[in-house]
């Protein structure tokens, strides 16, 4: 398999804080990866420093065969490579079908009136339109194309977020926590929907979730398990199971119980 992200002993250190320690791994053409482990264990500084938000104080990114690590987040997007962030940056008083009209290129320098002006002129507008509707098909949200983005709930603005992610056919899709705060069914309906996605598409997804009960039931094909800033492993979910580290660590910090990871 071709490798479009490879993370190689990165390191992030804040002052005297060493939030991510020699962290390797990849992620290879039309895999759904999970990036798993609790708040504050370095997963969010992972996606920064991939994304170009920071720079890494040791260690090589690359992406689609290109050392990202000093490339500004702009220059990395260029690449293919767009995310989300944990909390949606949506136009409140714009619908839907506007919001995702907005590039998603512009998503590090949001200046709404260059947005509008460039996304009328390149590329044409009928096309925009008609690729914006189609990504609404792929998560099943046709219906809120003319909702305002202040009319919809928490889990609603996630679907929107994501479709703006999307709207620019990435090779490289990063997720950032898109299913935080929202009710059970329909978080499942997203990661339902990613999947189908990864598979007709062929993109790679890179998705950030704390809850380890969840993502094991979700159909990714591989995770990778973080715990204090440091990769505990990489594996198929059964895999994730049956690694006594894994256990060790959640079942000791993490409130889990073994049935959880069965």
């Amino acid at each position: 398999m071709t490798a479009v992200t490879k993370v190689v002993n990165l390191r992030m250190v804040f002052g005297g804080l060493v939030a991510v320690k020699d962290v390797s791994f990849e992620v290879n053409e039309g895999e759904f990866i999970g990036l798993i482990g609790p708040n504050g264990c370095g997963k969010s500084t992972i996606f920064n420093c991939i994304s170009g938000l920071l720079n890494q104080t040791s260690g090589k990114i690359e992406v689609f065969g290109t050392d990202v690590s000093k490339m500004r987040p702009d220059e990395i997007q260029r690449l293919g490579v767009t995310r989300t962030f944990q909390h949606t940056r949506l136009w409140r008083e714009m619908t839907v079908i506007e919001n995702l009209l907005v590039p998603q290129r512009e998503q590090f320098k949001p200046s709404l009136w260059n947005s509008l002006i460039q996304g009328r002129n390149n590329p044409p507008e009928i096309e925009r339109v008609s690729k914006v509707y189609s990504t609404l098909d792929q998560l099943e949200v046709p219906h809120m194309a003319p909702n305002l983005a202040s009319e919809l709930s928490g889990g609603q603005s996630k679907l929107v977020d994501i479709g703006r992610s999307m709207v620019g056919d990435p090779r490289l899709l990063l997720l950032d926590e898109p299913v935080a705060g929202v009710a059970g069914p329909l978080a499942m309906k997203i990661f339902a929907n990613l999947r189908k996605i990864v598979d007709d598409t062929g993109v790679s997804v890179l998705i950030i979730e704390h809850n380890m009960d969840f993502i094991l039931r979700q159909g990714v094909d591989r995770i990778v398990v973080m715990n204090e800033g440091e990769l505990l492993m990489v594996g198929t979910p059964d895999e994730v199971r049956s690694n006594r580290a894994v256990i060790e660590a959640y079942l000791g910090s993490g409130g889990y119980t073994r049935e959880d990871l069965e």
